[in-house]
């Protein structure tokens, strides 16, 4: 597996961020919400074997530094794509947890009104434009906000941003290769993402990839890359700001690689047996949760105490939410096909399964 803090053959690599230079209440504020994301997504693989959660369910366990860092360098006018492994995304950007546990179960009180489940979490709030459940499906629409940013922009004003978030995987399509020309030739505010966590599902980055530093791939379209410690919330924040900064001012595509490491399957139901124990040790050591924890108690920006309090208060916010989507509605039978299309179409049937053909 690639080690985040190894520098690559050319380019940068950010790693360990300044945390003394840092506000303590910033930085608990990151550790709250690295916190509250792990707890968060421990509940959702508790829901999804108890039957409350249908479908697929992708978690960010391990990927939490990863997560907060790069939301903490989003403005809350820069617009959000992401993959479907996206729920700590959406807890980061400000969604309310009730309202994305909700989504999971299925409920009305849910982000997408329960029909999106946890692969399309939709928060046009928080300009979270969607979850993508086809790899690679959030790219083409994520360039094209970059177009339409760019399109309405007023010269003499900072511009809004787009950011696209990716897994590694997903750079060996053909509509990565497609949206980081279009975003070259046409000056696109944007920042792709690759969220390198080192395994396409069960395939590791270099059994896939000619190019496995995936920071590179833009070089084909003269879009600048960088790869960061995906472990270190610090290092993603100031990676982030500055690409997004090229971004908005210059209008240069950019893109960031972070490199972590999942702490389980690809999907709550996959058992990851293509990780050996050294691996899941090794991956153990690595956890950036208690990493973080232990570096704010040992450069004095948060005590055991404080420590201790943001757990639990994260852990009764956990509880509330999972409360709350358990006893949410369900989505009334009768708007089953509201929103299906953003205007009326005419003569669309409404029908359901046994009801009545109706004949003119």
């Amino acid at each position: 597996m690639v080690d985040p803090t190894s520098a690559p053959a050319s380019g940068p690599v950010a790693t360990r961020g300044p945390t003394p230079s840092e506000d303590a209440e910033v930085l608990s504020g990151y550790y709250w919400q690295m916190t509250l994301i792990r707890l968060f997504e421990q509940r959702a693989a508790e829901m999804y074997t108890k039957a409350k959660i249908g479908g697929y369910c992708h978690l960010n366990l391990g990927e939490e530094a990863t997560v907060v860092g790069l939301m903490a360098a989003l403005r809350p006018t820069d617009y959000l794509f992401t993959t479907y492994r996206e729920h700590g995304y959406a807890l980061a950007r400000g969604a309310e947890p009730a309202r994305v546990m909700a989504e999971l179960f299925g409920r009305a009180t849910g982000l997408s009104g329960g029909r999106g489940g946890s692969m399309h979490l939709f928060d046009t709030q928080h300009r979270l434009l969607g979850g993508y459940g086809i790899v690679g499906g959030q790219i083409p629409p994520a360039t094209g906000a970059a177009l339409a940013v760019a399109y309405r922009h007023e010269p003499g004003r900072d511009c809004d941003a787009v950011m696209c978030l990716l897994g590694d995987a997903a750079t060996n399509i053909g509509a990565f290769h497609e949206s980081l020309n279009l975003a070259a030739v046409w000056r696109l505010p944007i920042v792709y993402v690759i969220v390198n966590n080192q395994l396409g599902m069960g395939t590791p980055v270099e059994a896939a990839a000619g190019e496995p530093e995936l920071y590179r791939r833009g070089c084909s379209y003269r879009i600048p890359g960088q790869r960061v410690d995906g472990n270190d919330v610090i290092a993603v924040r100031e990676a982030a700001r500055e690409a997004l900064d090229k971004a908005r001012t210059e209008h240069q595509p950019m893109l960031l690689e972070t490199v972590s490491y999942r702490l389980r399957g690809h999907s709550v139901v996959d058992p990851a047996r293509y990780r050996s124990d050294a691996d899941n040790q090794r991956l153990r050591e690595l956890d950036p949760l208690p990493a973080f924890r232990a570096r704010l108690i040992d450069e004095g920006a948060l005590d055991a105490q404080d420590a201790a309090r943001i757990d639990a208060e994260a852990e009764q916010t956990v509880a509330a939410a999972v409360d709350a989507a358990d006893h949410a509605p369900a989505p009334d039978v009768d708007s089953l096909f509201d929103h299906v299309y953003a205007t009326p179409v005419a003569n669309t049937y409404r029908g359901r399964p046994g009801d009545p053909v109706v004949t003119p």
